[in-house]
């Protein structure tokens, strides 16, 4: 099929030329969807190519973004707020319960100053009965810069003191809580948890959306997105189904250049768990006990049995001379800044999400491409907050199906 735009260098020109079509498109494609309030999108690029590869709804890194960002970001939020209802004025933070992390506890507190410069009142909650010690109903907590943090311990009998709770907790285990039964509106929805959503779910409604945005457009799909494959029902302890997960991973891998990899994803793994960088379908098979182990469990003990097996995306983008990835956060599906991660322990094809990994507040003039490739740093933004914005919009759809 021929298209009007048919290679990445058409493509960048494309967007920057027509940045206010592009927008407004966007902007119907969002019309009627539950746009999660918080997000960040995973971005690769290399030399042919953009492309999402992970989708997180609750994002806990806004500590690792620009001030000048973070400032701007407020008016954001408080326009998001106001679209639900303009009578809100208390905000609650729902957060996860590994409060020992305290980079984790820092991320909160920088999101509870956005929502504060937001001109809402914050208090962070939880309904983990869990997190608190024995007859105590509150934690106080210090983050890594020393902002305190006091989390209330939340009474389902009680009235909630707030009118609107933000949920930040990936409910990789799902609480014992009848979520339709609480009142007060929680966004982004827990019944979007990990114990409930998929990878391979999103990237399908993500290949939806691409598709839709590129034939209105007249793009080649395959310049803003990564090919994969669903493979069910694995057992990597006992072995089973590593054949048709092999079989998988050759599918993808005849259909990319000599010398590529792919990525072998736990369809609910999240901080970088679960996750394998092959060359065959052989190596699946000829996986050690190790790497099984690693590929068969994940942040509490969830047993990963559905697998994504995606393209990967070598990284063009350099920080210091070190592979980095780019992650763009959003603010009611509006690009508000982001950050690089970066890995010096890994080479180009890598997962970055993983030991050794680093993050660098994202300013667009320190972006390095490889050589010869276009640096333009208008070029850069616009075409993340693209591939980030159309992954959202994917998101929204999920988020549909549980409501």
């Amino acid at each position: 099929m021929k298209y009007k735009i048919s290679t990445k260098e058409e493509l960048d020109l494309f967007i920057c030329k027509h940045w206010h079509d592009v927008n407004e498109y966007i902007h119907k494609m969002q019309e009627g969807l539950p746009i999660p309030i918080t997000s960040s999108v995973d971005i690769r690029e290399n030399r042919d190519k953009y492309a999402p590869v992970d989708h997180n709804m609750y994002p806990a890194g806004f500590n690792n973004l620009c001030s000048v960002d973070l400032k701007s970001s407020a008016a954001v939020f408080k326009a998001a707020i106001q679209k639900i209802n303009s009578q809100i004025k208390v905000i609650g933070i729902f957060p996860e319960s590994h409060t020992k992390n305290l980079m984790y506890l820092e991320h909160l507190a920088t999101l509870g100053d956005v929502i504060l410069n937001a001109g809402f009142e914050v208090i962070y909650l939880s309904f983990d009965t869990k997190l608190f010690p024995e007859n105590q109903t509150e934690l106080e907590l210090i983050s890594h810069s020393g902002q305190a943090i006091k989390i209330i311990k939340l009474n389902l009998a009680e009235k909630i003191p707030v009118d609107l709770i933000i949920c930040n907790n990936d409910q990789s285990t799902p609480l014992p809580i009848v979520w339709k039964d609480i009142k007060i509106p929680i966004i982004p929805t827990p019944q979007i948890g990990w114990f409930n959503r998929e990878k391979n779910n999103h990237f399908k409604h993500y290949q939806n959306v691409a598709n839709q945005f590129c034939t209105h457009f007249e793009i080649d799909p395959d310049l803003i997105q990564a090919k994969f494959k669903a493979v069910e029902n694995v057992d990597f302890e006992n072995k089973e189904g590593l054949s048709k997960l092999g079989e998988a991973v050759d599918e993808i891998i005849n259909q990319l250049p000599t010398g590529a990899k792919v990525f072998v994803k736990a369809s609910k793994g999240t901080y970088g768990m679960g996750i394998s960088v092959v060359s065959s379908g052989e190596e699946i098979i000829n996986m050690n006990r190790k790497t099984r182990n690693k590929m068969d469990v994940g942040k509490n003990s969830i047993k990963f049995t559905s697998l994504l097996v995606q393209e990967g995306v070598e990284t063009i983008i350099k920080y210091d001379e070190m592979p980095a990835e780019i992650t763009v956060y959003l603010i009611d599906g509006q690009s508000i800044g982001g950050f690089m991660r970066v890995n010096g322990e890994k080479d180009s094809l890598g997962n970055l999400n993983s030991r050794g990994m680093v993050f660098r507040k994202l300013c667009m003039c320190d972006v390095d491409s490889a050589p010869n490739e276009a640096a333009d740093h208008k070029i850069k933004e616009s075409l993340y907050s693209l591939i980030a914005r159309l992954s959202t919009i994917a998101a929204a759809y999920e988020i549909k199906e549980v409501l």
